[in-house]
Order: structure tokens, then sequence, then C-alpha cells
């Protein structure tokens, strides 16, 4: 899945999870309270937490294939400056990689009944993602060094592991991401639930 086709996704997800979150907070005119206001603000929390999670895996998404289209479009190229830039756009990746993995750890902590495991899920596969970032960083780095001190020959082949090392982290990202708006989905669904006042029928 490509990073326009995520964020198509990711959109509908946010202003669910934002009209979920709106409707617990502002309860329609002589509407009973659910039963328990700390139940609805432990939900409410992992809800939110949920989202920002989405939110930093669709970045990490636009990072990672940034540094695999780079490494693309210079292929057959060997120069100094360019494997820097690829490690640039790496680095930037793996950065990007971390953030969601803490973001989505933070909602694993948060998460509650139902959606404690989807979280947890999410969490795995963000630790996955972020793991392969780290991996393609450490090959652009390589690429770096062959570029100034081995042979074109060599070079070249460090150019090549780091594209691969890119392409492979941009598609953990991407099975992350598409976990954490799933679990974005679930988790604001579960929000819509405990804001209906006891005994009230879904639509």
């Amino acid at each position: 899945m490509r990073s326009t086709t995520l964020r198509n996704l990711l959109l509908p997800l946010a202003l669910a999870g934002a009209t979920a979150f709106a409707a617990d907070t502002n309860p329609v005119p002589g509407q009973l309270s659910p039963p328990s206001q700390a139940g609805r603000g432990t939900m409410n929390a992992a809800g939110k937490a949920s989202q920002d999670a989405a939110s930093a895996g669709k970045k990490a998404v636009d990072a990672a294939e940034a540094a695999a289209e780079n490494g693309k479009a210079n292929a057959g190229k060997i120069s100094q400056a360019l494997a820097e830039g690829i490690r640039r756009a790496a680095r930037k990746a793996a950065e990007a990689a971390n953030r969601f993995q803490e973001k989505a750890g933070a909602s694993s902590a948060k998460a509650t009944g139902s959606t404690r495991e989807t979280a947890r899920g999410v969490e795995e596969e963000s630790r996955k993602a972020s793991a392969a970032a780290r991996e393609a960083l450490d090959r652009a780095e390589e690429s770096v060094k062959r570029s100034m001190q081995a042979s074109k020959e060599e070079a070249e082949k460090a150019a090549q592991a780091t594209r691969e090392a890119l392409d492979k982290a941009a598609e953990a990202m991407r099975n992350a991401a598409r976990a954490a708006a799933d679990a974005a989905e679930q988790s604001a669904q579960a929000v819509k639930r405990a804001a209906r006042p006891a005994g009230a029928e879904k639509p």
C-alpha cells in the first residue's frame, strides 16, 4: 500500500476518532451519562493514544518510502554525495520509526478491554519496523564508507544492499501502519460504545 492510499485510509479513521471523542465529552441534553466516569476517562485516553500511534505510523511510512525512493532514484550512481543523501533520508526514516514505536508503546500501555490485544500487536509490528529502519540506516552508513574507500564494484554492492534494506523497512512500516490504523478504528468504536447511555440501542 502506497503512502497516498494509507493517508486516504487514515483520514476517515482520524475523523471517526474525533467524532467519538466529541460525542463522549458533549452529550445530548437530557441524555443519561454512562455509569462510570472513570471508565470513560480511561477509554478516552486509550482512544487518543491509539489515534496518536496511527498518526505517527503514517508519518513513519512517508519517511520510509521517501528514503526507499531516494535509493532507487540513484541506482547505478556511485558518489559520496549521493550516498550521504541516502543516509540522511535513512536517518529521518529511522527517527520517524522510533517515534512511531514510542507512540505504539504508549497506546499499548493505555489500551483497555477488547482493544488491549490489538494494541499490543501494533506495538510488536512497530518494533519490527523500527528494527528494519535501523538496519537500513546501518547499511546506508556502510555505503557512505564504501563510496569513499572501496572500489566501484564494492561501492555498488553496498549501495544495492542499502536499497534492499530501505525497501524492506518501507514494507515493514506499511504493515505496522496498517495495524495501527485498524487499532485506531477499533478504539474509536469502543469510545462510541462507552459514550452511549446504558441500555441504549445501537443505531
